[in-house]
Parts: C-alpha cells; structure tokens; sequence
C-alpha cells in the first residue's frame, strides 16, 4: 500500500512535500479518534524492547534522527508512530533560513537522499517553547549546531546559547560538528576545538547539576587516525557517547548515473548507500574504545536486519530519517518487531 503512496508523494518536491505530510500528521493527531487509530496501528510496547540507557527509559530502541523535526513541531504527532525517541534539530541559537532551494534531492536507485539544507530552523528559543507545551511523554534529544554567520573561533557561544535554550526541556543533547552543509563546520570535529566546545558544556551541566547526557555525531568520512582522536575525546571530556554517523560526502559506487548526481550539486548523502561505512565506524569505535561509549546508530537503517546489524557492531541505540521516506510509517514497528522476534526467539 505504501508503494503506490510514495510514488504519488515522491512526484512532488522534497521538502515541500515533506511539510505538507507532516501538517496533515500534526491534523490528524489532533483529533482523538485518528490519534487513537494511528497508535493502535503503529506503536508496539513490549518490556523486551525497553532500553536503559544515561537514566533514560527509552520505550524501544528505534528513534528519529535529527533534520526531520527540525524545530520540534511535530513531536506529538511523532509519538503515534511508534518512535521510541525523537531527535530534534539541529537547532540553532538564532534563526536561519539556510541555503538556497533546492535544497533535497532523491535517489530512489539507491533509496538514498542528498541534502544540503544547511540548519533551516526557527531558533533554539522558538523550539524550547514549543517543547515546553508538548502534550506526549516522549524521550526527546536536542540537536545543537552553530548559526552560519558565526565564527569558528566564536562556536563555542554558538553551542552554550543552545545548550542553555533547550536545558529544561530535551532528555539528551547532540553537538553537532559533522553536517556537510554548514562552511566550514567539520574543522571543529579537529581535537583543539572540539575539547573546548564539549569541555564548556560539561562545565555548564556540573553548574546546572541535571548531568543531561552529552552525546556527539560524528561524520562517516573521519580515518582512523581521526577515530582515535574521537574516542580519546570523549573518554578525556566524559560526554556520554556518540551518534554515528552523519551524512557522507562520498559518491562511490551509486545507481543513479554520475551525470544526475553531479547536476544535484553539493551537499550530505544518506540512505543505503551509508550503511555499510555507518556499521564500519560503529564497530571500529566500539571494538577500540572496549565497548565503554554508548553509540546511536543512524546510517542506512530501513529493516529489522539493518538495526540487528548496527546493533551487533556495538550501537545500543538506532535512529532512522532516510529508511523514514522510503519504507513509510510502518518503519519503526517493523523494526522493533523483528528486534523483538530475536530477543524472544
């Protein structure tokens, strides 16, 4: 049944579509009886699929990466459709319109997407509102980045502002370093700057004494070397794990012809083409740190067996956006029921 849905939804552009799904989702979620048939449809609670994880119960280990909820708009509406958590952002401090449209493009060879939307969001106080007054009780993360304009040597005010702004209302926080999207952003994955941006932050939740968890993403593109210098970074600042991976910048050995990719222009590529280097990254981190960082996963995740295989390489969690478009809203339950068929089996 999806099949012929997405084929109509896939004619229309990206992002457009995109709001327009997701404003009938937020109408349908505020009548009782569609809220009540949309999460007999599409949540599955079971014990065995609970995770424990920084004094967080996550219902299932299944959530929503960050860029789909940008401004926490929809997380109520999201909570019907069985996400175990919901990754909002990445939220920055002021508002920004971000790059030019268009900004998206699909790949349905590869079931894959590329995006360049560069932190298109309201602002950290804007979301921090909306959240306060969310109805749903959910296990929401907040995604933090740095506004465009603002300076590297400046970022680390850029992260405090929204750390700050989101403090009392998301359950973990994001640094996000690793989006392709924003010029010259990945230079703060290097070690100096990033110490100083995580370190500030830890100082800040001793002072606010909450201990929210700290979690940094990190991009599938880093070597080894650089591996290294993220294990020992969190190991030597104490934030609590890692979300890997982010979008990639790599264009190897996709279905969709060259020429078609290269007229999209720049910007991160998710979906199945990730999965395989998102597990590499995943495993390597947890084999050489002795599996001691908690690791969400997200990266070509659109089945039962692509969570199992993440999860095997050493993720406690898993976080799906591309495999979201592709399989449809039955994604999150399928998913849990082929964890649970395992776990019970």
């Amino acid at each position: 049944m999806y099949g012929l849905i997405r084929k109509i939804l896939f004619a229309i552009d990206p992002e457009k579509v995109h709001h327009m799904v997701m404003d009938k989702l937020a109408t349908a979620y505020s009548f009782s009886i569609t809220r009540y048939l949309l999460k007999k449809s599409f949540v599955l609670t079971h014990p065995s699929l609970e995770r424990k994880l920084w004094g967080i119960t996550f219902p299932n280990p299944v959530g929503l990466a960050a860029g789909f909820d940008k401004d926490g708009k929809y997380t109520d509406a999201l909570a019907c459709l069985g996400f175990g958590f919901v990754e909002i952002g990445t939220v920055t401090p002021r508002p920004q319109p971000g790059n030019p449209k268009p900004r998206m493009f699909r790949l349905p060879a590869d079931k894959a997407l590329i995006n360049r939307m560069g932190f298109n969001n309201g602002g950290a106080e804007p979301a921090a509102a909306r959240l306060r007054h969310r109805k749903e009780k959910m296990v929401i993360g907040g995604n933090i980045g740095k506004n465009k304009d603002t300076a590297n040597e400046d970022a680390m005010l850029d992260y405090e502002a929204g750390f700050k702004a989101l403090y009392d209302v998301v359950d973990y926080f994001v640094v996000n370093v690793s989006s392709p999207n924003t010029p010259g952003l990945r230079a703060l994955q290097d070690k100096e700057p990033l110490m100083k941006i995580l370190n500030r932050l830890q100082e800040i939740n001793r002072n606010l004494r909450k201990n929210k968890p700290i979690l940094l993403k990190i991009a599938p593109d880093l070597t080894n070397s650089q591996l290294n210098d993220i294990i020992e970074i969190v190991t030597t600042t104490g934030i609590q794990g890692l979300v890997a991976t982010n979008t990639t910048i790599d264009r190897s050995n996709l279905a969709t012809s060259q020429e078609v990719v290269e007229n999209m222009g720049a910007g991160g590529l998710s979906g199945l083409p990730l999965k395989n280097r998102a597990t590499e990254v995943i495993r390597y981190i947890h084999e050489n740190s002795g599996g001691k960082i908690p690791i969400i996963a997200a990266g070509g995740i659109f089945t039962a067996e692509d969570a199992m295989e993440k999860l095997k390489a050493g993720a406690v969690l898993v976080q799906v956006y591309t495999g979201f478009i592709y399989e449809g809203p039955a994604v999150v339950k399928n998913i849990c029921k082929g964890i649970l068929k395992r776990q019970i089996s």
